[in-house]
């Protein structure tokens, strides 16, 4: 007997080390709304994928796999998911998608449990600046507390607008944006501008009334804060008015994270003079760098159904994630991976805020993005910064084309 539990015991060592083996490796969790969001969602997972391809999807010597999460827009779905990431032992980090709220509604969970999450869309301004030198939280993206200030810009400086109405989704990204448009406007001399809210799900019949109490003001243009969503509807009771009373619309850049260019025909995105908020890079770019077209060349390889760059559905989620990657990739080369996960993370916090090496991205080539938050340096967990962002129209076949005007301070 006792010679046949040596023999069992013996057997299961090697067994154990084959799981242990399998196990080596690390998981990014991408929580997203995957359910009324797709295209922004599905494309960050795929810009995340193919930056991590770089690497042969390894990192510290582990293979990463993406673990999709789909929160559906509910903060409350959110929160289980970050409390699934920190019972996970292979967890490296999460990565969110296009929504502020949930994010906001857990910045103080988050960085209290050491959880560490890399931002690609979300632009809520708060996000990035828990008061606290353990910041856990990174952003490359649009930055809401920028974003109001480039709007508002261009909108007085460029198209000359003298009473903009500002239309603005009732929840805190809304709430975010009302703040830095006002300031905003005001710093241009702009004081006579109107507020209105409108929620979720916003209805066909809603969006009209809406639009028809605008009308009623003697504004002239629309900043309008809106996932594609309640956009799209927006965008539409605007277009169905008599010609001589549409006013133009300048929007924030959430109406791209959808399907709003299938929603919204071309030609009432044309009516009503539609422009919104981008960052830089476009893979639409005439002369695209030799990077830039490698990118767009590996993409093509890894995604059969992307047979050229408007393929791209949502493109601002492939771009920012796929940076974000780059400069992950950069900061694990300083952590020392043989150590628990709770040290790994914790050296990689440290590490992204370190980064000395200029990292190449699709955007830009980034010096030391990220550093130590304090209050007097707000902007430490931003990686991008208001010389980088530009405004866009939809073309004719739904691609996005970046307006050569820059933000002039």
């Amino acid at each position: 007997m006792k010679v046949v539990v040596l023999i069992c015991i013996l057997f299961q060592f090697p067994i154990f080390g084959e799981v242990a083996a399998k196990n080596n490796s690390f998981s990014i969790y991408l929580d997203a709304d995957f359910s009324n969001h797709l295209e922004s969602s599905e494309s960050i997972e795929r810009g995340l994928k193919v930056a991590l391809e770089t690497v042969q999807s390894t990192i510290m010597g582990r293979s990463v796999k993406i673990i999709r999460k789909d929160h559906r827009g509910n903060s409350a779905r959110s929160k289980r998911h970050i409390k699934q990431f920190s019972k996970d032992s292979n967890a490296l980090l999460m990565v969110s998608g296009i929504h502020s709220p949930p994010l906001l509604a857990h910045r103080d969970y988050i960085n209290e449990n050491e959880i560490l999450f890399l931002i690609p869309w979300a632009a809520a301004g708060p996000i990035t600046r828990y008061p606290s030198d353990q910041n856990w939280i990174f952003r490359l993206s649009i930055d809401d507390s920028k974003a109001g200030k480039v709007i508002a810009n261009y909108a007085i400086k460029k198209k000359k607008y003298k009473k903009p109405y500002l239309l603005l989704e009732n929840t805190g990204w809304g709430k975010s944006n009302e703040k830095t448009m006002s300031k905003s406007l005001k710093g241009l001399g702009i004081s006579d501008f109107k507020v209105g809210w409108f929620n979720w799900n916003l209805k066909k019949a809603g969006a009209n009334s809406l639009i028809n109490d605008i009308l009623k003001t003697d504004s002239d243009v629309v900043f309008l804060v809106a996932n594609s969503i309640e956009g799209a509807v927006i965008v539409d009771a605007m277009a169905s008015q008599p010609s001589d009373k549409v006013i133009p619309i300048l929007s924030h850049w959430g109406i791209i994270g959808g399907d709003f260019h299938k929603k919204v025909i071309f030609e009432n995105r044309l009516k009503v003079d539609l422009t919104f908020l981008q960052t830089k890079f476009s893979f639409l770019n005439n002369k695209l760098s030799k990077y830039q077209s490698n990118v767009l060349a590996k993409t093509k390889s890894m995604f059969p159904d992307v047979k050229s760059a408007k393929d791209i559905l949502a493109p601002t989620g492939f771009i920012h994630a796929h940076d974000l990657v780059l400069l992950l990739i950069e900061a694990s080369k300083a952590v020392e991976p043989n150590q628990s996960i709770s040290k790994i993370r914790k050296e990689l916090r440290s590490a992204l805020e370190e980064i000395k090496s200029p990292v190449q991205g699709l955007i830009k080539t980034y010096k030391q993005p990220f550093s130590i938050y304090s209050k007097s340096n707000p902007d430490a967990h931003e990686a991008l910064e208001t010389i980088d962002f530009v405004m866009a129209s939809f073309g004719i076949n739904d691609e996005i084309i970046l307006n050569p005007w820059r933000f002039q301070k």
